[in-house]
């Protein structure tokens, strides 16, 4: 069996890390689970229901400041500890889309390769790649539709080469087809 022309390094939740740190994998499956199962129809039936329970209890505890105390503290903690089970696993999605996206680009022999792994440049760099796009559906806009170009590098190559063949075209109602009718020119 031949090894791979590269090596994967995953990012954050690695298997050999998992490996390496049981509680790492146990925390990663947690943040898995409780977003799911908190993320449902029934948990949020289940907090309007708790709810309502405090709040149908306000005039048995006379609304004392324990009783909105235990509302308060209990929302405060419960969202304190789900940021960061959200965000685990936000974190991990973001990973696997990342990857997904790059397996596409890296597998399309159109496909500009520059953009596998854009998710590691600053701010900057991202904004001179949006104006690139601007100007890349500009292009395409002048083209006469979105599909005329394929990617970054050879956005502005197709422009100019579509430029010279209709620069090159013969002026008139349009060019004639061999065994049929004159085509329409744009």
């Amino acid at each position: 069996m031949s090894k791979p022309a590269f090596n994967v390094h995953r990012i954050d939740s690695a298997p050999a890390l998992h490996r390496e740190h049981p509680i790492l994998h146990a925390f990663d499956r947690l943040a898995g689970a409780a977003t799911r199962q908190l993320g449902s129809a029934t948990a949020f039936v289940l907090a309007v229901g708790v709810v309502v329970a405090w709040a149908i209890t306000g005039p048995i505890f006379a609304f004392s400041e324990t009783w909105q105390l235990v509302i308060n503290t209990g929302t405060t903690i419960i969202t304190f500890l789900m940021v960061f089970l959200i965000q685990q696993s936000q974190n991990k999605d973001a990973v696997a889309v990342h990857l997904k996206l790059n397996e596409l680009l890296a597998s399309h022999k159109e496909a500009s390769n520059m953009l596998v792994s854009i998710e590691e440049l600053d701010e900057d760099e991202l904004r001179q790649l949006v104006t690139f796009y601007r100007q890349l559906a500009q292009l395409a806009d002048e083209e006469g539709g979105l599909k005329c170009s394929h990617s970054l590098d050879e956005a502005r190559e197709n422009h100019v080469a579509k430029h010279r063949a209709r620069s090159a075209r013969p002026t008139g109602g349009g060019a004639a087809v061999p065994g049929g009718s004159p085509i329409p020119a744009h």
